[in-house]
Protein backbone atom coordinates (compact mmCIF):
# COMPACT_ATOMS: atom_id res chain seq x y z
CA UNK A 1 0.00 0.00 0.00
CA UNK A 2 1.44 3.00 -0.88
CA UNK A 3 1.42 6.50 1.43
CA UNK A 4 -1.16 7.60 -1.08
CA UNK A 5 -4.01 5.18 -0.72
CA UNK A 6 -6.85 6.67 0.68
CA UNK A 7 -8.47 4.78 3.19
CA UNK A 8 -12.09 3.99 3.96
CA UNK A 9 -11.39 5.40 7.78
CA UNK A 10 -9.95 8.45 6.33
CA UNK A 11 -7.02 7.84 8.42
CA UNK A 12 -3.41 8.73 6.82
CA UNK A 13 -1.33 8.14 9.78
CA UNK A 14 -0.37 5.43 11.97
CA UNK A 15 0.67 1.66 12.09
CA UNK A 16 0.65 -0.33 8.57
CA UNK A 17 -0.98 -3.27 7.82
CA UNK A 18 1.38 -4.82 5.78
CA UNK A 19 -0.16 -8.14 4.19
CA UNK A 20 1.91 -11.29 3.26
CA UNK A 21 2.86 -11.58 -0.47
CA UNK A 22 3.09 -14.80 -0.10
CA UNK A 23 -0.65 -15.46 0.40
CA UNK A 24 -2.72 -17.85 -2.22
CA UNK A 25 -5.72 -16.66 -3.42
CA UNK A 26 -7.57 -18.81 -1.41
CA UNK A 27 -5.88 -17.11 1.89
CA UNK A 28 -6.39 -13.44 0.51
CA UNK A 29 -10.18 -14.77 -0.10
CA UNK A 30 -10.83 -16.62 3.27
CA UNK A 31 -9.73 -13.15 4.90
CA UNK A 32 -11.72 -11.02 2.85
CA UNK A 33 -14.36 -13.56 3.70
CA UNK A 34 -13.73 -13.14 7.24
CA UNK A 35 -13.57 -9.35 6.87
CA UNK A 36 -16.79 -9.04 4.95
CA UNK A 37 -19.19 -11.24 7.41
CA UNK A 38 -17.47 -9.40 10.50
CA UNK A 39 -18.73 -5.73 8.55
CA UNK A 40 -21.95 -7.45 8.23
CA UNK A 41 -22.21 -9.14 11.82
CA UNK A 42 -21.60 -5.35 12.56
CA UNK A 43 -23.50 -3.59 10.52
CA UNK A 44 -26.69 -5.78 11.46
CA UNK A 45 -26.09 -5.08 15.52
CA UNK A 46 -24.82 -1.68 15.02
CA UNK A 47 -26.26 -0.13 11.69
CA UNK A 48 -28.59 2.66 12.70
CA UNK A 49 -26.41 3.87 15.20
CA UNK A 50 -23.47 3.48 12.89
CA UNK A 51 -25.08 5.73 10.32
CA UNK A 52 -25.83 8.17 12.49
CA UNK A 53 -21.95 8.36 13.75
CA UNK A 54 -20.99 8.71 10.61
CA UNK A 55 -23.57 11.24 9.38
CA UNK A 56 -21.95 13.51 12.36
CA UNK A 57 -18.17 12.76 11.45
CA UNK A 58 -18.30 12.43 7.78
CA UNK A 59 -21.07 15.42 6.51
CA UNK A 60 -21.19 17.95 8.48
CA UNK A 61 -23.68 20.77 8.36
CA UNK A 62 -23.43 22.59 5.43
CA UNK A 63 -22.25 25.88 5.84
CA UNK A 64 -25.52 28.58 5.09
CA UNK A 65 -23.84 31.97 5.87
CA UNK A 66 -23.52 32.56 2.08
CA UNK A 67 -27.49 32.53 1.48
CA UNK A 68 -28.89 35.90 0.94
CA UNK A 69 -32.38 35.13 1.79
CA UNK A 70 -34.51 31.97 2.06
CA UNK A 71 -37.68 34.11 1.88
CA UNK A 72 -37.55 34.83 -1.42
CA UNK A 73 -39.55 32.89 -4.01
CA UNK A 74 -36.70 31.13 -6.30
Amino acid sequence: MSRRTQLPSGLSMGLDFLIDTNWSPQQALAVYELLNDLRARIWIRYGEELIELIRQQRWPPPDLSDIDDLTEPI
